[in-house]
């Protein structure tokens, strides 16, 4: 009898199997996972404006991306919902050590030069073999983040000169450090398509770490003026908050000083990612780039207006009202501000309408959308960690409460001398005001 006979099947586009597809993509999204929360945490302790908004936009781009990841595996996996680590231990005990870097530069370096070159040459390899037929769902969002990748390499590259000018005791270290950590991916063959060369064991630990911890007082970039309050009102009922001109600059400072919001969104996604699981994580993110978009738009309102950055004032009280507080306060305090002040938003825009002032119109209107969002993310994610933390009646409103009265504990702790600074720095602004203006 003779053989049996069969139509060629050996073609390019059947290298990936769907399980292995899956696998892949699942050791993608845990590092991507990984990275995000060290983005977070790290925010803080990170000193110019130009890094904190680049981080908080990164950070949100691969929360994306791992969610992309994370919903085609379930997909190629149905009906499983699993994601276990399994034999990604070893790969992810490298990159979660990564965390505790020595400094804020040595993490911004590793990102630069080590994690975020990895996951771009993996992202290449992969797309070289997925089948654009079988695979076209997973191609789409993988070739968006590998151009991500290209993008994020050469925005953090350029971090780091200012970054090493200002911390220059730094340099040798995060150089150390970043080259330890290549050396150890490389040796268990990095970020690939195939299953890492290393077993799983003890966790790692590399020379020169220090245990990541939040950075309770926050790195602030050198060029702005360092106070603790942003502006005479907060300290001085008697000064108004303004109208016409005035308005137009409280606005744009308190954007600015959005700042605070910006480490503040980092801590909590920091704090909680393991608590509340990868939905918050998700939500977290788009927290923190949303409030790293508004601290933009004061930021470019008052460039455009011609004012320097040795002119303004980036204040600290309201991220140190939160000192050494259990992380749920953080939580509580982006929530206490967003629905402390969304009800003025709309009063706002119509006064900027009135004004003819598009700019400040536009960024409050896009403000208002985006605090009607988070809102509601307080409300979620407060409630979520009260219940996780046994509360029979998990009230929300309970932490944000306690947050007032902390806000209210800092605001008290102004001096004379807080009061006299931050006023003369508003009258000056003020009078250039006047000045460009041509009142």
């Amino acid at each position: 009898m003779g053989a049996v006979a069969y139509l060629p099947g050996q073609h390019d586009r059947a290298k990936l199997m769907r399980y292995d597809t899956a696998v892949i993509l699942k050791r993608f999204f845990f590092v991507e996972e990984s990275l995000v929360i060290s983005q977070a945490g790290w925010l803080a302790g990170v000193g110019t404006m130009e890094a904190k908004y680049t981080l908080a936009r990164h950070m949100w781009e691969d929360s994306l991306t791992g969610d992309a990841q994370r919903t085609r595996v379930f997909e190629l996996r149905y009906p499983s919902r699993l994601m276990e680590i399994g034999d990604e231990e070893p790969l992810m005990r490298l990159v979660n050590e990564a965390r505790n870097a020595p400094s804020g530069l040595a993490m911004v370096q590793s990102l630069a030069q080590v994690f975020k070159p990895a996951l771009l040459a993996a992202y290449r390899a992969y797309l070289a073999l997925a089948d654009g037929i079988g695979d076209g769902p997973s191609i789409r969002f993988m070739e968006l983040a590998l151009r991500e990748k290209e993008a994020q390499i050469t925005e953090l590259e350029g971090l780091l000169p200012v970054l090493r000018e200002y911390h220059p005791e730094d340099v040798a270290d995060a150089e150390a450090w970043c080259a330890e950590i290549a050396r150890r991916l490389n040796a268990m063959g990095g970020i690939g398509l195939d299953p890492v060369e290393a077993k799983a064991g003890d966790p790692v630990t590399l020379p020169g770490r220090e245990p990541f911890a939040l950075a309770q007082i926050p790195e602030r970039d050198r060029r702005f003026r360092q106070v603790t309050y942003y502006w005479p009102d907060v300290v001085d009922p008697t000064y108004p908050y303004g109208d016409g001109m005035s308005l137009q600059i409280r606005s744009a400072i308190s954007h600015l000083n959005e700042v605070w919001a910006v480490e503040t969104g980092g801590a909590l996604l920091h704090a909680f990612a393991d608590e509340l699981g990868w939905e918050f994580v998700l939500d977290a993110a788009r927290w923190t780039y949303d409030e790293s978009r508004h601290m933009r738009m004061g930021y470019e309102r008052l460039m455009a207006w011609g004012y320097e950055t040795a002119e303004l004032p980036l204040g600290t009280y309201i991220y140190m009202a939160a000192y050494n507080q259990d992380p749920i306060y953080r939580l509580g305090s982006l929530y206490f501000f967003e629905t402390k002040n969304i009800k003025r938003k709309p009063e706002r825009i119509k006064s900027f309408t009135d004004f003819s002032d598009d700019v400040s119109r536009h960024d409050m209107d896009f403000d208002w959308a985006d605090e009607t969002i988070h809102a509601a993310y307080g409300t979620r994610w407060l409630t979520k960690l009260l219940e996780v933390r046994g509360e029979a009646k998990p009230d929300p409103h309970v932490v944000r409460a306690y947050v007032g009265n902390l806000v209210d504990s800092m605001v008290a702790k102004a001096t004379d001398a807080d009061r006299a600074e931050i006023r003369a720095i508003a009258d000056h602004i003020m009078t250039k005001a006047q000045k460009i203006a041509g009142a």
